[in-house]
């Protein structure tokens, strides 16, 4: 009977704050998005010309989604050179590293971390989001471009 009448009331919390929350407006995403473009250019990593850093789609057109929807895109690729003695292993972990920072603590993404593929020669996948409805996807890759960045704001209303 507890445990029902719990239940009950954390139904009730979930409803009652689910219709407070509101749904990110385009022009807040696409805004947020479009600095982070200018935050990549800029961070002392993808600065250096050696990364090759190269922002193949630029989030400033709108895409169609779903029914009156729209949502920005941002994709770009770099490179992290691999030391001639350095193990795949060991380059992967450290190109992992530097990009789980720089979209954390730059960039300010809430990183997932997927322990499965620890030590993987294929490659490491990477996922971050914002609150603000912005998703970022990153492949990690043994050959070049190293770094191979995809983030997109949710399909949104104008």
């Amino acid at each position: 009977m507890r445990s029902t009448r719990l239940l009950a009331v954390g139904l009730a919390l979930m409803v009652g704050s689910s219709g407070c929350a509101s749904e990110p407006s385009l022009k807040d995403a696409v805004a947020e998005l479009q600095k982070d473009t200018q935050r990549l250019e800029s961070d002392d990593v993808f600065k250096s010309p050696s990364n090759k850093l190269s922002i193949l789609q630029r989030p400033d057109k709108d895409i169609s989604c779903a029914k009156d929807g729209f949502k920005r895109v941002l994709r770009a690729t770099a490179d992290y050179q691999r030391g001639k003695e350095e193990e795949l292993d060991s380059h992967l972990d450290g190109a992992q590293r530097i990009m789980e920072n720089t979209l954390s603590k730059i960039l300010g993404y809430r990183m997932e971390y997927d322990i499965s593929q620890a030590d993987a020669p294929e490659g490491r996948f990477m996922y971050g989001s914002k609150e603000l409805g912005i998703i970022v996807n990153v492949y990690v890759a043994p050959e070049a471009p190293t770094w191979r960045l995809h983030a997109q704001t949710a399909c949104l209303p104008r």
